[in-house]
């Protein structure tokens, strides 16, 4: 199932790439090397490139890095399998030793109130097996990584977390939302708290909140939705600290994504000038996590400045949280053909209206009412700037924005249509889940029929794309959060048909969730929304299990659907 591709057309830019780069440890570095090394000496299938980088050194690393160079290796710097599995063994802690496991302060077996909407017993009994899954995800940083940072990629965090799962064993930005409504429905709020507090931690270190909690994710975020977990915290709790405590923090994020590296204008047919936000890493080499994977895509260029602008856009597809998708490529048949900074992303500045939204909302709480209008006033900015630049009446959607290559980011450029992007993505019904959108009735209506029409809505979910490309943030595949949000958006609304139809997506989502657990006796990180109760495939690893943000869309989507006693749960 394919789209035809919309996107313009323009060669690709041989311009010097000069944006920011925020340098690694010289850990991180070294471990690149051995993740190159494990690439040469493993068959592909065996290999996951992410364990190598998360090793913890037993001893210093200069130490290390002597005893490395004195492995025997052949001309194309492979070692025997035997010689490598013998080094790593003396000289490595196992990936993820350095996270302990603890026990949630706030979890029971069966919370009280845990959600009275869901009357069928298999239902139920199931719910309470994810809602049991907060108690594998809870870890905390060992003493090592506070006593000695230096032999570690993960990094210090002041209080236990929760990670999403499997070889993603650390905290990470983005899922912790849908963590938290999880751990909301799990009346878990103390744990919810703590995962805003590491947040929080990061962002007073670096700057910003990290896309993970490793050295080597300090030069990128992830889609910004800290104040959404603050906000939706203090909706249960009415914690006032939380908000004070946040809101200087929240400040500091809205001035980064609001930097000059993030930031461009768009110059509109009525004499206008909109300030949007892009995803913009602060890297240009290939990212740790995957540099033998990344420095292999890259081998078709042959200018150093053509890798470095690649390596850039592969960085910054990382920090959207959708890597990888059609969505971001100038042509959909070529993965070198990422572009995702000469893109305004729907999504991410719907991110951006929320998070003015909720600085205005927090301000008010603690009695700032100067920053309350200022922002408000931000937001109304921006929900002018959707009308103007993302809004596609034709379609009836909100769709991303392509930026003419080589313009300064203070250089205003001028609205073209032609520019809209107009493939169907998820991403361009993100909008939904911000009020400003979902209380005009008139417009949620349109946008629902576009919804239904787009061949997006398929039987296990809404689809990622429409474009089945092999990677994961395209067909088939569907996505917890993409559902949570366009569901909770739709019913939000006033819209009967809206209503109706949120209620239909989450029913089948719980479906498809259910009966792959049941086959499989875990959670999945994404599904098949083509198959129900099958869990989703491609991309460069892997499919996980857990899972983070799946566990909390479902307890989220059955807090408010509930179950009834005598509807069936299975596929048919």
């Amino acid at each position: 199932m394919a789209a035809a591709n919309h996107s313009p057309s323009s060669p690709y830019s041989c311009a010097k790439d000069s944006g920011p780069v925020i340098p690694t440890t010289s850990l991180v570095t070294f471990l690149e090397r051995v993740q190159e090394t494990a690439f040469q000496t493993y068959e592909r299938s065996k290999f996951d490139h992410k364990d190598f980088i998360d090793l913890s050194l037993k001893f210093d690393l200069s130490t290390t890095v002597k005893s490395f160079d004195e492995i025997s290796k052949t001309e194309n710097g492979s070692v025997s399998t035997k010689d490598f599995e013998e080094f790593i063994g003396k000289w490595f802690k196992g990936a993820g030793e350095d996270l302990v496991y603890v026990e949630p302060m706030d979890f029971e077996t069966e919370p009280y109130g845990f959600l009275p909407k869901v009357e069928n017993p298999e239902v139920r009994a199931w719910a309470l097996e994810v809602h049991g899954l907060w108690k594998k995800l809870s870890r905390e940083v060992s003493s090592s990584v506070h006593d000695h940072p230096e032999l570690h990629t993960l990094l210090p965090l002041p209080v236990p977390g929760m990670i999403p799962g499997s070889r993603f064993r650390e905290v990470y930005y983005w899922d912790s939302y849908w963590v938290i409504r999880g751990l909301l429905a799990s009346k878990m709020h103390e744990t919810a708290k703590a995962i805003v507090t590491n947040l929080i931690s990061l962002l007073d270190t670096y700057g910003y909140v990290l896309n993970g909690a490793r050295a080597y994710y300090t030069n990128r975020s992830q889609p910004p939705l800290l104040s959404a977990m603050v906000y939706e915290i203090y909706n249960r709790t009415g914690d006032v600290d939380l908000a004070k405590k946040a809101l200087p923090a929240l400040l500091k994020e809205y001035q980064f994504w609001n930097s000059e590296i993030h930031t461009m204008i768009i110059h509109d047919a009525e004499n206008c000038n909109h300030s949007l936000n892009r995803y913009y890493a602060m890297w240009n080499k290939p990212r740790p996590e995957a540099s033998a994977i990344d420095k292999r895509f890259a081998s078709k260029f042959l200018n150093v400045n053509e890798k470095q602008k690649f390596y850039r856009e592969l960085a910054s597809t990382a920090e959207s949280g959708w890597d990888f998708s059609t969505r971001w490529m100038r042509n959909p048949s070529e993965f070198t053909s990422l572009s995702t900074t000469t893109i305004l992303p729907v999504d991410l500045n719907a991110f951006m209206l929320r998070m003015e939204l909720d600085i205005a909302f927090f301000a008010k709480i603690v009695g700032d009412d100067a920053i309350a209008e200022d922002f408000l006033t931000a937001s109304h900015t921006r929900k002018k700037a959707f009308n103007c630049v993302f809004w596609n009446e034709n379609m009836g959607q909100w769709v991303d924005y392509w930026l003419n290559y080589g313009a300064e980011p203070k250089e205003p450029q001028t609205w073209e249509a032609q520019n809209q992007n107009q493939n169907v993505f998820a991403s361009n019904f993100v909008p939904l889940w911000i009020d400003l959108f979902n209380s005009d009735t008139p417009l949620v209506e349109k946008v629902t029929r576009s919804l239904q029409s787009s061949g997006l809505l398929c039987a296990a979910g809404i689809a990622t794309s429409l474009t089945n490309s092999g990677h994961q943030w395209d067909f088939p595949n569907g996505w917890a959060p993409i559902q949570h949000m366009i569901v909770e958006g739709l019913w939000r609304s006033a819209s009967t048909e809206a209503r109706k139809v949120a209620r239909d997506i989450a029913e089948r989502w719980i479906r498809a969730n259910y009966v792959a657990y049941k086959k499989t006796g875990t959670m999945h990180e994404k599904y098949n929304v083509e198959k129900c109760g099958e869990y989703g495939a491609g991309g460069i690893y892997r499919p996980q299990t857990g899972f983070g943000w799946s566990n909390g869309v479902v307890l989220a989507f059955l807090e408010e659907f509930g179950w009834p006693k005598d509807q069936n749960i299975d596929c048919n």
